[in-house]
């Protein structure tokens, strides 16, 4: 994985998880970075989300490093936000920086305390150790259902020298953003302002991370954090617009792809719908009802079920000039049946990619692409335990 310039990363156990693997992850960056960040709009918001956007909002944009743990969403519980200040003041004692240039992550159970103390003595070891080589490990340390580790990576060209934008996310259920996914952390040694990394952030977020659902819930713990350290020096920003998009919408996928007991990567695509924002809305309901995929995890056409979730999306279109084809297949037109193989739909079904095309033919010109995944009953066996 290409780590970006000025970055180190490290990665241990604290004793948080009931298992002993990794979970917590220390992200630094060796001078200060311009940062941006997008929270849950869940009104339920996890205690580090809050102390997070009170630093960011005193740093008028600034950051230096992240502590992320697994295992506790440090949410709904008496002392979370002393927890979380806890956490900082170590890490920033460890670092010889501010506390208000430390951010804050977590994820795991809801309404159980966190044993902070656990994470407090791990932090000065975290800190010795820290390396650019660390990074793969911390991308182990943030997950918790998830079966494989997310990140992703691309270079930009710009005026003669080459910025790398490098990133990480979990995330595998209680997947439906209203801002983000669960955690996603993106570092580039490119050169920003913070006002231009807010405003790159907050496109790249709306076509990557605001376009994928693994169930429909939506976390008390959702963040997305962008730093630009300018290790790299000039900054170009389409070319890093570009970049951006590209690694965002590639831990986006990697969500829907490990979601909870999904066995198939769901892309829908919307296209001659009367705005964007119908196009997103009508992707949205297929990607969330349950009826459409449990269908797709059966192999099933039943291109109906698609029809009725975009019918009741909100969305204003006349049925009679719907078209909807499955991996190529044409199974609807016109708002009815179109003649076609079911053995061999149901075989292309069942690869580990289902792509949705659904087309309103006028003249629309409203697009969205969105991304889930199938739901299986190992999603039902995963979260029927989740605590116990």
């Amino acid at each position: 994985m290409m780590v970006p310039q000025g970055y180190r990363f490290a990665a241990g156990y604290a004793g948080i998880r009931k298992v002993a693997r990794d979970d917590v992850a220390l992200m630094v960056s060796d001078r200060p970075a311009a940062a941006a960040a997008v929270f849950t709009r869940n009104r339920v918001k996890a205690a580090p989300l809050i102390l997070s956007a009170r630093h960011l909002a005193e740093s008028k944009g600034w950051c230096r490093a992240i502590v992320v743990n697994a295992g506790n969403a440090n949410c709904a519980t008496p002392d979370g936000l002393e927890a979380a200040r806890a956490t900082v003041r170590a890490a920033a004692q460890s670092l010889g920086v501010g506390e208000h240039e430390v951010l804050v992550s977590s994820t795991g159970v809801i309404g159980a305390p966190l044993p902070v103390e656990k994470l407090v003595a791990a932090l000065p070891g975290l800190a010795a150790n820290l390396a650019p080589e660390g990074f793969e490990a911390a991308s182990r340390a943030i997950l918790t259902t998830d079966t494989v580790p997310k990140t992703a990576s691309a270079e930009v060209r710009l005026r003669g020298t080459v910025a790398r934008i490098t990133g990480m996310a979990k995330g595998a259920g209680m997947i439906h953003p209203g801002m983000a996914t669960m955690l996603a952390y993106v570092f580039t040694d490119a050169r920003l302002s913070p006002a231009e990394a807010r405003r790159l952030l907050r496109g790249a977020v709306e076509e990557s991370f605001h376009r994928v659902s693994v169930d429909g819930d939506t976390s008390t713990n959702d963040t997305v954090v962008l730093m630009a350290n300018g290790a790299a020096g000039a900054a170009d920003l389409r070319r890093l617009r570009a970049g951006l998009y590209e690694v965002m919408g590639e831990l986006a996928r990697a969500v829907a792809r490990d979601g909870e007991g999904a066995s198939k990567l769901v892309t829908i695509d919307v296209q001659g719908a009367a705005s964007d924002r119908d196009a997103v809305r009508i992707a949205r309901a297929i990607a969330n009802s349950p009826l459409c995929k449990t269908a797709i995890a059966g192999a099933d056409p039943n291109w109906g079920r698609i029809l009725a979730a975009a019918g009741y999306s909100g969305a204003i279109f006349d049925p009679a000039r719907v078209e909807i084809d499955l991996n190529g297949f044409a199974v609807c037109r016109a708002g009815m049946a179109a003649e076609f193989s079911e053995e061999a739909v149901k075989q292309s079904l069942e690869g580990k990619e289902v792509n949705v095309r659904v087309t309103i033919r006028g003249r629309g010109r409203g697009r969205a692409r969105f991304w889930t995944c199938d739901l299986t009953e190992e999603y039902i066996r995963i979260n029927a335990s989740y605590r116990t």
